[in-house]
């Protein structure tokens, strides 16, 4: 089971590359750039086939896809008459599409899945129905037992118990009536909470504990829940970049040292896929919820990958739209200046820094991969 996890994270993950080349794909086509290939996976060419005047096709080593766009830069040569085609020949507005649109997708990706999550499939909720009845509680007083589903509490129908408990906590002391389905019977039953004191804190209680379980949102619902967890997601991952620097360290004590590892540290694909796994495989969660994980995996980590590709650094496509916005400001400071608008920026003048940038990604990548061969990362699922 824990192997098909595995496979199941690969799989998502080459679906969400291809996805964020095709955002590129699509958007140079829209503005008449030239793409002359569309690959997944790199190295020897096992598949092709030419569709107008772009190639696609599979590739030997299976670790992404590209989109290849003709005229990167300058340098580049591009067939007689299709000189305007290149890319880099396109205004700053079309480039920082182009550039952007894969990012966007895996923003959108994470969106659908987690209203997926929401609608389709449920999330682990505290549900209206009592799990157990507190001995000497306000609820056994009133003849509440176990099994029961609270439907109303004075009349207003239960649609998040996490919200609509907040009648009990604010009683006041006041006798409330609450509607119940017991044995496919409907039943209204007075209770009157009591106040309790509850980790130091003073609150009115029935004196239930409510069962908890997976739970589908309405479509409204889950388009609102997705939204916000979606901010959440990427408020998280803007927290986790700027840390990234400060947990290298750790990271180099887990790795070497055989230090614990820290489940909120750096984690590789690697360590992702097998975090999946465990989630897939693990016999402590119901079907559902192990789906639900999963989701929620593979949402958060489109985001990450949306959100980490959008930095202003090459060779990522953050710093190629960095350059393009460069572009624009170096043109508006032209026409200030009444001069005719500079040669665009040659990204090829750039490669000493972007190698480094390169080599600090690949080091980091490795680094990564031992760390969770090594020492990864356990979940207590």
């Amino acid at each position: 089971m824990q192997i098909l996890g595995i496979l199941a994270f690969v799989v998502a993950l080459l679906i969400s590359v291809m996805i964020h080349e095709f955002g590129h794909y699509l958007t140079a086509k829209h503005y008449g750039m030239k793409v002359s290939e569309f690959f997944l996976g790199f190295g020897k060419r096992i598949f092709s086939r030419q569709r107008g005047e772009t190639e696609f096709g599979i590739k030997a080593i299976p670790a992404g896809g590209y989109c290849r766009i003709e005229g990167m830069t300058p340098r580049d040569s591009m067939p007689e008459g299709e000189e305007s085609r290149a890319f880099y020949r396109a205004s700053s507005g079309r480039k920082l599409v182009v550039l952007g649109a894969g990012s966007f997708l895996h923003f959108v990706i994470g969106y659908v899945l987690l209203f997926t999550l929401f609608a389709a499939v449920g999330t682990t909720q505290v549900l209206p129905i009592i799990g157990e009845v507190i001995k000497g509680s306000a609820a056994q007083s009133a003849g509440m037992q176990v099994g029961d589903e609270i439907t109303s509490i004075n009349g207003k129908k239960i649609t998040d118990w996490y919200n609509d408990v907040h009648t009990i906590r604010n009683s006041h002391g006041k006798e409330l009536s609450f509607e119940i389905m017991r044995d496919g019977q409907k039943l209204i039953i007075t209770a009157t909470p009591r106040l309790e004191t509850v980790d130091g804190q003073k609150r009115y209680l029935l004196g239930i504990i409510n069962e908890a379980g997976v739970r589908r949102s309405g479509i409204f619902t889950s388009f609102k829940n997705a939204g916000i967890v979606t901010k959440d997601f990427l408020v998280e991952s803007v927290k986790s970049l700027a840390k990234l620097p400060s947990k290298i360290p750790a990271l180099w004590g887990q790795t070497v040292n055989g230090q614990t590892r820290d489940a909120n540290g750096l984690v590789g694909v690697v360590g992702v896929a097998r975090v999946s796994g465990q989630a897939i495989g693990s016999g402590d969660l119901s079907v559902m919820e192990r789906l639900a994980t999963f989701i929620l995996i593979i949402a958060s980590l489109n985001i990450f990958v949306g959100l980490f590709n959008l930095l202003p650094i090459l060779p990522l496509d953050g710093g190629h739209m960095a350059v393009a916005i460069i572009d624009e400001i170096r043109a508006f400071a032209a026409r200030l200046r009444g001069r005719p608008r500079p040669a665009a920026i040659d990204v090829t003048v750039l490669t000493p820094i972007t190698m480094v940038v390169f080599v600090i990604l690949a080091a980091l990548t490795v680094l990564l991969l031992v760390a969770d061969i090594v020492n990864p990362v356990v979940l207590n699922l």
